[in-house]
């Protein structure tokens, strides 16, 4: 397994459409280990491809306290979406930043699991966020573009600012 290096908002890379998985083969379960390897190094509870510069529709989420429930989705579809929830959502991509963002209370999703088989899975709460979080991602797009045009100049100015100081 190794570590890979996470993608920056507003990194143009971010915006990128990820393309389906064809096959799941080998490669595509190195991918999964190592982008959970990240996401608990990070410390994050979701990584989608896309953060890690490979633009393929892979998410691993665990929002387990003991990072002990990994779940790997390849190809996820959202097929249903119910109710509406207001969370305060962070991401690996824009770190130190968060904010509220409305999503589906509950959701019904589609994937392939690393053999290659459909599932489907019904999720609420912190995990159905989590998992519109990181489609919103496969799909070019950042929490924060959820939020106004104001905010998201507020927040790009001071990822600028963090980013000179580390520099």
């Amino acid at each position: 397994m190794a570590l890979l290096p996470i993608l920056r908002y507003p990194d143009p890379r971010l915006h990128k459409k990820a393309a389906p998985v064809e096959t799941v083969d080998e490669n595509i379960r190195k991918l999964v280990a190592d982008m959970a390897e990240t996401m608990y190094e990070a410390p994050g509870i979701g990584l989608a491809a896309t953060q890690v510069d490979v633009h393929k529709r892979v998410i691993v989420i665990d929002v387990s306290e003991d990072k002990s429930k990994l779940l790997a989705f390849v190809n996820p579809e959202i097929l249903e979406c119910a109710g509406e929830q207001v969370c305060e959502e962070g991401c690996l991509s824009v770190p130190g930043i968060y904010e509220k963002v409305t999503r589906s209370e509950r959701i019904r999703v589609r994937a392939l699991d690393l053999q290659g088989q459909a599932f489907t899975l019904e999720a609420e709460g912190l995990l159905a966020v989590c998992i519109q979080h990181e489609i919103d991602h496969l799909d070019g797009k950042v929490f924060v573009e959820h939020l106004s045009k104001l905010k998201q100049g507020r927040i790009k100015a001071r990822l600028a600012k963090q980013a000179r100081i580390t520099a």
